[in-house]
């Protein structure tokens, strides 16, 4: 129990960079609280003490904001960035080293006991406002873009962004690079935001559509330079070969 306090506390020095101190990150962090909260619901869970469980997670969620169901298994070195208005159910499974931000919802989309919420496995990142729905799976290392609405199953080191979320990319981790975190340190990335550098990352295409555009129009402005200068020269010659060659090249443009 007291070694995962450590790691809860110690895991919030590798993910924000605002944390100074050990008694700044016990004292003021409601995603601290709320993990160190639910390890005592989850035990009394366990214990068949539903009521008392019950009881503590709803202290929990008037003093942090975060509402976690004390049936919900949370791993190793989990960080809930902000926290307010997270919302994990009962039957929620979260591996080690996962990051969560605020407003993330892993929820049910049935009534029917047995598993309802998502399982995420080791290393994921979940976005700010992402909605998490159904018994489903998110692979180990995948990251959730903000926002994001994931009703279907992620594959492992995928990024999934969109209402209804669709996948951007796969990366080329291997199991067992996730399975010993080996992979770079920045598989977590702040609100699940890829690299400018990813020829997925829908900013960097925006980019390179906006250069084609910019391209396209400076062309545009040669050739409608070029035509004058053509028209000019017909009128001061008045060639009939020089007219046939401008409308030749007027035709081409034009198709």
């Amino acid at each position: 129990m007291f070694e995962h306090v450590k790691e809860d506390i110690a895991i919030v020095f590798q993910r924000d960079p605002a944390a100074r101190t050990h008694w700044e990150i016990l004292t003021t962090y409601p995603g601290v609280h709320a993990l160190l909260m639910h390890r005592l619901s989850h035990w009394l869970w366990c214990q068949r003490f539903f009521w008392l469980a019950r009881f503590n997670s709803h202290i929990a969620r008037w003093l942090t904001g975060i509402e976690i169901h004390p049936g919900a298994t949370i791993g190793r070195r989990v960080f809930i960035d902000h926290g307010m208005g997270v919302v994990i159910g009962e039957t929620a499974i979260i591996g080690d080293d996962c990051t969560l931000y605020h407003g993330v919802t892993l929820g049910g989309t049935s009534w029917n006991k047995g598993k309802r919420h998502p399982t995420l496995e080791n290393n994921v990142v979940i976005g700010a406002g992402a909605k998490i729905l159904g018994p489903i799976t998110i692979g180990a290392g995948a990251k959730i873009g903000s926002n994001a609405v994931v009703v279907k199953d992620v594959p492992a080191n995928a990024t999934a962004v969109g209402i209804p979320a669709r996948i951007l990319e796969e990366e080329t981790s291997t199991k067992d690079e996730v399975k010993n975190n080996t992979t770079k340190a920045a598989s977590f990335t702040a609100y699940a935001v890829s690299d400018d550098n990813d020829k997925f990352n829908p900013e960097t295409m925006s980019k390179a559509l906006q250069t084609l555009l910019t391209h396209s129009a400076a062309q545009d402005k040669k050739i409608a330079a070029l035509t004058k200068q053509l028209k000019t020269l017909i009128a001061d010659t008045g060639s009939d070969a020089q007219v046939a060659i401008a409308f030749d090249i007027k035709q081409d443009h034009s198709s």
